[in-house]
């Protein structure tokens, strides 16, 4: 099992790997990893306020009292020097190496857990060379320090790295969230070559267990002032925020004004996502094609509208409904029960306070993603995803039940026309409004049949979940520089790398999703299925650890079993493989995602 460091503010929870000789080399299937490789260390001691000490590069063979004495140590609390922040600190102590292979993207992280002058051991998680993504998930080492004397002699720990150049300092990311695009995007973002850790509030079981970030679990993300002062401790150089209620909330507009570089749209533009009333009437303004649509906030003349407008027709929540606030009605009974529970029954609170019935546009649906800086706008690859609950798309829609990238239906010269008739003007426009947008911006996209033009349905303000998933696996730039790149209005000119794989990902839901479901169920044989298949990575949404350690569902949607291959077909298959072997009998998933993509190959 991995070693888990799952941080809160008064306490660091320690576990250790199995110990081994005292003297070890890095290798990775019998073959040396490459620097340069970076070591950053931190502690959870009251003196240091589990502050980020400081960072060193190794080269050659070092000792590990030397790597503590070339670190540099920095506190926030008192500029000390390193050797007495050294001696004084006898608390448990967290460090992490990255060394980067003959590929710029592939990672080895370590993270070493234990006291100072005490025993010292490590657990670590690889990036195959080839493909630059993690294959082997555990590797148990470990070196066993001079009890007594380590904190004032040579200890025993020696590193064999060698070659490269110095790494450059890092970046501390804080991530906001605990589903599985926050999961996602820890993964991403701990394998940039310029990330010095990250941190995720409050994460989940998967998140700590896997090493992809250390979680803080008593971190209120609601509470913006707690937010700032954590950064603030922790030397936190990016917040990056999922969820989209955080950024309606205004966490954003926060953390800019303490000097935070914080990735996600202002409180103002998050309206975009927040109201889809707003986001038609800038469609309006700025002639961005979408559906003709008309809201209303009185139930009867809702109803009459739709009358005269007959049916297939469309019924939206104004506000956040977590993905199923959107109701395609394919008859008039159908219609009228959505209008009544969104304006009488009030079931989604008060983001049903105002209803947006617009027309049905029949053609295929997809999942366009674009970076912004205010000013520039940059697509990302495509995506596409599957809304209703059943195979064949049938039954309720749902926050996505899977995921594959690229999407076939989207065309380069139907990209270009997204960019240029869609996103370009809402970026502009947006900007012209005294709203400028920084962010990611995901627009819903539907390729209408009758016209082949494509037409926007909806904006969300963050990535998509489980449209995120796929994108981390095939992402190869750097992913802080690039976040930061749009944080700073920098983003003209930057060229973003991608794997040629295709990606998919299969949701695993608790049985009852999108209704009620039962929490608590066990879940099983997770870390053999992982590794059975290359290229493949098990991103957790709702899932808990209970009082024996072991993995349970505490969500609807919990898992999002994720896979590439040399294209969706292969994808498919190797995401499925890796979902046969999970034991959960309370799960469910549905069998055939990512069927158009495959039946586009087939016949091709």
């Amino acid at each position: 099992m991995a070693a888990c460091c799952c941080y809160s503010s008064s306490n660091a929870a320690i576990f250790s790997s199995s110990y081994s000789s005292t003297e070890s080399s890095f290798t990775y299937n019998d073959a040396p990893i490459l620097s340069p490789t970076r070591v950053s260390f931190s502690s959870s001691s009251s003196l240091l306020h589990s502050s980020r000490l400081g960072s060193a590069v190794v080269s050659g063979k070092s000792k590990f009292q030397d790597c503590v004495k070339n670190a540099g140590f920095a506190s926030s609390s008192a500029a000390q020097s390193s050797q007495t922040h050294y001696n004084s600190s006898s608390s448990p102590t967290h460090l992490s190496f990255f060394a980067a292979s003959s590929s710029p993207h592939s990672r080895l992280g370590f993270r070493v857990y234990g006291a100072l002058g005490f025993k010292v051991c490590w657990d670590a998680g690889f990036a195959d060379s080839s493909s630059s993504l993690r294959t082997n998930r555990l590797l148990h080492a470990a070196a066993h320090a001079q009890e007594a004397a380590a904190a004032n002699q040579d200890s025993q720990f020696v590193a064999e790295l060698s070659g490269g150049e110095p790494a450059q300092e890092g970046v501390v990311v804080l991530v906001i969230g605990g589903g599985g695009r926050e999961h996602a995007l820890c993964y991403g973002l701990q394998r940039s070559a310029s990330c010095d850790g990250v941190f995720c509030a409050p994460g989940n079981a998967g998140i700590a267990t896997s090493g992809d970030a250390i979680c803080i679990t008593d971190l209120d993300v609601a509470d913006s002032n707690a937010i700032v002062f954590f950064c603030q401790q922790r030397g936190v150089g990016l917040v990056v925020v999922g969820p989209e209620a955080p950024l309606v909330a205004g966490l954003v507009d926060d953390l800019t004004s303490a000097g935070i570089p914080a990735f996600g749209p202002s409180a103002a533009a998050a309206a975009l996502e927040g109201s889809k009333d707003f986001m038609k009437r800038l469609c309006d303004k700025y002639d961005i094609p979408t559906a003709k649509y008309h809201s209303f906030t009185e139930a009867e003349n809702a109803k009459k509208y739709i009358q005269e407008q007959g049916v297939p027709i469309v019924v939206k929540a104004d506000g956040l409904a977590a993905g199923k606030g959107v109701v395609v009605a394919l008859t008039l009974e159908e219609a009228f029960e959505a209008v009544d529970s969104m304006l009488l029954r009030s079931e989604f609170g008060s983001a049903g306070g105002m209803v947006v019935v617009e027309e049905f546009l029949d053609g295929e649906e997809v999942s366009f993603f674009a970076l912004v800086d205010g000013e520039n706008a940059i697509p990302l690859v495509s995506a596409q995803d599957h809304k209703r609950v059943g195979d064949g798309d049938t039954g309720p829609n749902t926050g996505g039940m899977g995921a594959y990238s690229p999407a076939p239906v989207l065309s380069p010269e139907l990209e270009k026309q997204v960019m240029e008739s869609i996103i370009y003007p809402t970026v502009k426009g947006m900007a012209a409004d005294g709203c400028r947008y920084v962010g990611v911006l995901y627009a819903g996209v539907i390729i209408e049949t009758k016209t082949g033009l494509p037409k926007l349905l909806e904006y969300n303000v963050r990535f998509g979940d489980p449209e995120c998933q796929v994108l981390m696996m095939r992402f190869r730039s750097d992913l802080v520089q690039v976040l930061l790149a749009a944080c700073k209005g920098k983003l003209k000119g930057v060229q973003l790398q991608w794997a040629d794989d295709s990606a998919l990902v299969v949701v695993m839901a608790s049985i009852g999703y999108p209704g009620s479901y039962s929490k608590g169920s066990k879940i099983g044989n997770l870390d053999a299925a992982e590794l059975s298949t290359p290229g493949a990575k098990i991103f957790h949404a709702g899932t808990a650890l209970d009082s024996e350690g072991n993995i349970v569902a505490t969500g609807g949607r919990v898992l999002g079993v994720t896979a590439i291959g040399r294209d969706v077909a292969e994808a498919q298959q190797n995401a499925y493989q890796v979902v046969d072997q999970i034991d959960w009998p309370e799960g469910f998933n549905r069998h055939d995602i990512g069927w158009r993509a495959v039946s586009r190959l087939q016949k091709a």
